[in-house]
This record gives structure tokens, C-alpha cells and sequence, in this order.
């Protein structure tokens, strides 16, 4: 988080828990941008971005989003 602070940057994860944090997620799948916003907003939408972060919570054994 430091060394982000106040930049730009881009992020590309596989692992949706390391993107949690961030001020804005674009969810891309075939060739474009499918969902965008915060992971709270992702998440209540309930789309892509909500069942593959739910997945893997599931598979790590973190507590999944309701």
C-alpha cells in the first residue's frame, strides 16, 4: 500500500484477494471490460467478479460473501 500511495497503477491478479483493497477493479474477459468499480460494489452487484471471488474464497477456506 506504501508504495502505491498516491500513484496510478495497474495490478494484474489472478488471486482476487490481492486486488481487494483497491480503489477501482475492472473485471476483463474477452478482449473488454465486463464489470468495473470497488470490490464492495463488485461484490453487491453479484455478477462475474462476485461468483469467482466467492469461489475462491470457498476454496481457500476464507469465509464467503454472502
Amino acid at each position: 500500500k506504501v508504495l502505491l500511495k498516491g500513484r496510478t497503477s495497474f495490478i494484474i491478479a489472478h488471486r482476487l484477494s490481492t486486488i481487494k483493497s483497491c480503489d477501482k477493479i475492472l473485471y476483463i474477459g474477452d478482449r473488454s471490460i465486463l464489470e468495473e468499480g470497488s470490490h464492495d460494489e463488485l461484490i453487491a452487484k453479484k455478477g462475474l467478479y462476485h461468483h469467482l471471488y466467492t469461489a475462491q474464497t470457498v476454496e481457500t477456506g476464507l469465509v464467503a460473501v454472502r
